[in-house]
């Protein structure tokens, strides 16, 4: 290390307080900056003796670099090892000064808050040196780097920044800006001892304070009084009236008083004229008292009281004002008698409620009359059976003009009454005006709404709708209809009367029940129970495409006497012709695709009913066959889907806007109030609130609630009756006219060889083109293989429920177009077990999929098994949904490949989907095994060749594809 006599600091700050500092020998050299801190921090335990200190490299020089509160510290008692002295630039020098006055200031608590700082509308802090103090020519310097210092300290010690968030706690002025305080504050004639004070920082030496006191008119007066009184500060209870000369109205003042009096009751009266700008235009007495108006003292109270104390005055207002000044007036709408009336069939939210109408200020309520006059009288304070009460002018005028409004149109409708209901018991916002429908009643827009409530009192028959709409149990129990050929459990009787109930109001409802439930048979009860009640025209069912022949075997299963037709096909009716053929039927089915297409149609109906399946088909707000669907007319609407929220809240709007157009508002609306609230933000208020709103129209049951859960038993079968797409239609045409073609010509075991090679082709047929044409690349077309759409559907909900999913195919070709396809649609992987697959990978599978990865993305819950390779000696119990894709037609072979999920160890439900395509040979037979399964048990073998027995007629029955089976 070089020895050095003296050392030359030089240096500079920062614009944020900073210290960069270098040194020079005696013949001007620059000293190396480590070295530079070795001699000067050697000594400094706080950066452990230099180790902590930092270098900054800038213009290609190197500086040592202190931050504020280091530098601070350093300058103001600067050290070096012995054998060195230390010599100051000038322009250090300066700074070392401000250092000093920085230092003593945080070590004798010099400083207070920044008066003018605070004036700009910043927080900040000014040194304040004792008299004595003859520094302040570095004052000016050090007071802009103490910010910087105070803003280190803070952030270096943690007792100092807990002290100054106490500090700001203890003094809430200091983070209000003056300009939103009060506009007076700011102006000259407030010092900063005055505004310390004010605040509470600095101690006031007079032994008493300054009140400004507004009383009430006494019995008989009209008018207000405002005084100034003097408060001993040590004796609340003592305090003495004054006139405006200062002198004591009756007794004399306390000698230690007396110096005081004078200045403070100037300042005081000064701050009250200057902040009460109007207070020249009373009257004032020669007690010092002024004269106050009515409208004088509602300003008083309502305003200037409020500037008097941010500027640090004492103000006395009466004890009842605080509370007045909370309540907010409430707006009380009393459903008149003959509102909603206990037996109006067809109520609907469109049927318009009227009310009479009360205001309500705290526990004083006034007619509309009453309310009325007080406008006329434009007064602000009104005394009315014992109480003040504050009169807002602007806001009454408001509620007048919306009473009148809503009388005009001789009251609300049902749906914004109920609306504004259960908001006024949840406290959300008031309604807007109700000459906007596209604003939700139940929302206030504050820009434009005053701060008022509307509270709804329901009538008697109003409040027992009410009641059973929140409380579906509460809905009378109905028999079950004489057509109906089921037995149903406990929730789905409970679920076909609310149906019902919801049609006896014209109340539109959305069935979400659980898939699996049986929402499809407590639709069918409905419409019977419809036809039991008098209903004569006909109801309209729109469903997907692929579940046309779902419903059309369902119906003719529960209810076979209700007259159906199926609109569908090439050959459906048109015109004049269909509106005489649904006008003799009980029940139209028709599809989505078809609600578009045969708009006219279908509008030219008045339907008893329209009933929508799966429907989140229509949850897209702008598609065309939503708009199509929404232009049928019908008495009841219906939705039935086990999804009405798939990803986005909007879709739930879509499906309320068909069921009760308008009960949601509009869909910007909506938006604006909801969507982007609960997507964006989770806000629970909107949540709890959306919720209130819809849960009244919308019966959901799941599949874990214990009360269903006790009313089912183990497993549950089903069929999944699809059709055939346009394009299967074309292959199993000319399958079956080539079989045909030859086929008595044939020897017996050439005939055996024909039939099972096309039974092969058409079952490949039934389950997908591209495995019957032998494509070895292929995406699902939309309409290529309607059997494949639905399983892909039904599995995403079993998926979007959580469950885990088996599916059997019997060909090995298949089950890879499924895996493909179930990836792409889900995203999420698909195992597939087939007779190719080694043992050590078909173990490794069966264990990823039981077992369950304990790596998230190792995790499968869908299991894809060929029929042979998966339908014995497998223990799969985590499934607990089976869908048979093609048919093994044995019905022993199907039951053991079920049982792999349900056997012993499994502790849940299992749900079984067989997968029929109706009008072909699946169709056939499965009925075939249906009406004669103990039968079938017997004869039937391992695979199919008893059909190789049948003969030509019994075989073409069998092939044929019988289109007028969906088409009829």
């Amino acid at each position: 290390m070089t020895t050095l006599a003296t050392i030359t600091l030089q240096g500079k700050r920062s614009s944020v307080g900073d210290l960069y500092l270098f040194g020079t020998d005696q013949q001007g050299e620059r000293v190396e900056v480590q070295e530079l801190i070795d001699l000067l921090f050697a000594w400094d335990h706080r950066s452990f003796f230099g180790t902590f200190i930092e270098t900054v490299e800038s213009q290609g020089e190197k500086f040592v670099w202190l931050r504020p509160l280091e530098a601070v510290r350093f300058l103001q008692e600067p050290r070096a090892v012995l054998h060195v002295a230390i010599s100051w630039s000038e322009e250090l020098w300066h700074v070392q000064q401000a250092a000093r006055i920085c230092s003593d200031a945080l070590k004798e608590g010099w400083f207070a808050p920044c008066f003018e700082r605070w004036k700009a509308g910043a927080f900040g802090w000014t040194i304040r040196l004792p008299e004595r103090d003859d520094r302040g020519e570095h004052l000016a310097v050090a007071n802009e780097w103490f910010q910087d210092v105070m803003a280190d300290l803070l952030q270096q010690e943690p007792e100092a920044a807990e002290a100054f968030v106490e500090l700001r706690r203890e003094y809430k002025a200091l983070d209000v800006p003056a300009e939103q305080q009060s506009p007076i504050a700011t102006g000259e004639w407030i010092d900063e001892d005055d505004w310390l004070i004010a605040i509470g920082w600095k101690q006031d030496e007079a032994p008493f304070r300054t009140v400004i006191e507004i009383q009430e008119p006494s019995e008989g007066q009209p008018h207000w009084q405002l005084q100034m009184l003097l408060q001993d500060r040590d004796r609340p209870s003592v305090v003495i009236e004054t006139d405006e000369t200062g002198h004591p109205r009756q007794g004399s003042l306390p000698d230690s008083w007396r110096p005081y009096v004078e200045s403070r009751l100037g300042q005081a009266r000064k701050k009250l004229e200057n902040l009460v700008s109007w207070l020249h235009e009373s009257e004032r007495q020669e007690s010092g008292q002024w004269v106050l108006s009515d409208e004088q003292a509602w300003k008083f109270l309502s305003e200037d009281s409020i500037a008097l104390l941010q500027a640090g005055s004492t103000v006395w207002l009466p004890g009842w004002w605080e509370q007045m000044r909370s309540r907010r007036p409430r707006i009380k709408a009393k459903v008149k008698s003959n509102g909603g009336t206990s037996g109006s069939a067809w109520l609907g939210l469109q049927q318009l409620v009227e009310f009479d109408w009360r205001l309500a200020l705290g526990d004083v309520e006034l007619s509309e009359e009453e309310f009325t006059r007080l406008v006329a009288e434009q007064r602000r304070l009104v005394q009315i059976r014992g109480q003040w009460i504050h009169v807002d002018l602007e806001m009454i005028q408001h509620v007048i003009q919306y009473v009148s409004r809503i009388k005009k149109k001789q009251g609300l409708p049902l749906r914004d009454v109920l609306q504004m209901y259960w908001a006024a018991e949840d406290q959300v916002p008031s309604p807007v005006s109700h000459t906007d429908h596209d604003a939700l009643p139940a929302r206030l827009n504050e820009s434009e709404s005053p701060e008022w409530s509307l509270d709804i009192e329901l009538n008697r028959h109003l409040q027992a709708l009410v009641d059973q709409l929140q409380a579906v149990e509460k809905i009378p129990a109905i028999a079950q209809p004489a057509g109906l050929h089921a037995e149903l459990r406990g929730y789905q009787e409970q679920g076909v009367a609310w149906l019902l109930f919801m049609r006896k109001y014209g109340l539109g409802c959305c069935l979400a029940d659980d898939m699996g439930l049986g929402k499809t048979v407590q639709c069918i009860t409905y419409l019977l129970g419809m036809r039991e009640e008098g209903a004569t025209g006909p109801a309209l069912l729109i469903c997907p495409t692929s579940v046309l022949g779902n419903w059309e075997k369902e119906l003719q299963k529960f209810a076979p006497d209700l007259k159906v037709y199926v609109h569908y096909g090439s050959q459906r009716t048109r015109g004049e012709e269909f509106t005489v053929r649904a006008a003799h039927a009980d029940l139209v089915i028709s599809s989505y695709s078809l609600a578009q297409l045969d708009v006219e149609e279908l509008r030219g109906v008045q339907w008893e009913a329209i009933c929508l399946d799966e429907a989140q088909m229509i949850k897209n707000v702008h598609t065309k066959q939503r708009t199509a669907i929404l232009q049928l007319e019908g008495k009841h609407r219906i939705a039935m889907t086990g999804t009405p929220i798939e990803n986005r809240l909007t879709e739930l709007w879509s499906i309320f806007d068909f069921l009760n157009p308008g009960y949601l508002g509009s869909l910007s609306s909506f938006v604006q109030t909801y969507v982007n609230p609960i997507e964006q933000h989770g806000d629970p208020l909107r949540i709890e609130q959306i919720q209130k709103l819809v849960r009244p129209f919308l019966l959901r049951r799941v599949k874990n609630d214990p009360a269903i859960q006790l009313d089912l038993s183990n497993k549950y079968e089903r069929k999944v009756f699809v059709t055939l797409s346009a394009e299967q239609g074309v292959l199993y045409e000319q399958v079956v006219q080539d079989l045909f073609q030859s086929l008595d010509t044939l020897s017996p075991m050439e005939k055996k060889g024909r039939i099972l090679a096309a039974l092969t082709k058409l079952k490949q047929i039934c389950d997908h083109p591209a495995l019957f044409l032998k494509e070895e690349e292929t995406t699902n077309r939309t309409g290529r293989s309607l059997k494949l759409e639905r399983l892909l559907d039904l599995v995403e909900a079993v998926r979007g429920q959580g469950e885990s999913c088996l599916i059997f195919t019997q060909y090995v070709e298949m089950g890879h177009l499924l895996q493909r396809e179930l990836e792409q649609k889900l995203g999420e992987p698909v195992l597939y077990l087939h007779g190719g697959v080694p043992k050590r990978k078909r173990d490794q599978i069966l264990a990823r999929f039981q077992e369950r990865a304990a790596d998230a993305n190792e995790r499968t819950d869908i299991l894809i098994l060929s029929l042979k390779a998966g339908g014995t000696g497998l223990n799969l119990t985590r499934a607990t949904q089976v869908f048979h894709f093609d048919r093994w037609w044995n019905p022993a072979v199907e039951d053991q490949a079920t049982d792999r999920a349900y056997r012993i160890g499994q502790t849940r439900d299992v749900k079984v989907h067989k997968f029929v395509t109706i009008g072909t040979l699946e169709e056939r037979i499965d009925e075939m095994m249906e009406h004669k399964q103990s039968l079938s048990r017997q004869i039937v073998s391992s695979n199919e060749p008893w059909i190789t027995e049948m003969s030509t007629r019994e075989l073409r029955e069998l092939f044929a594809w019988r289109t007028e089976s969906i088409g009829k």
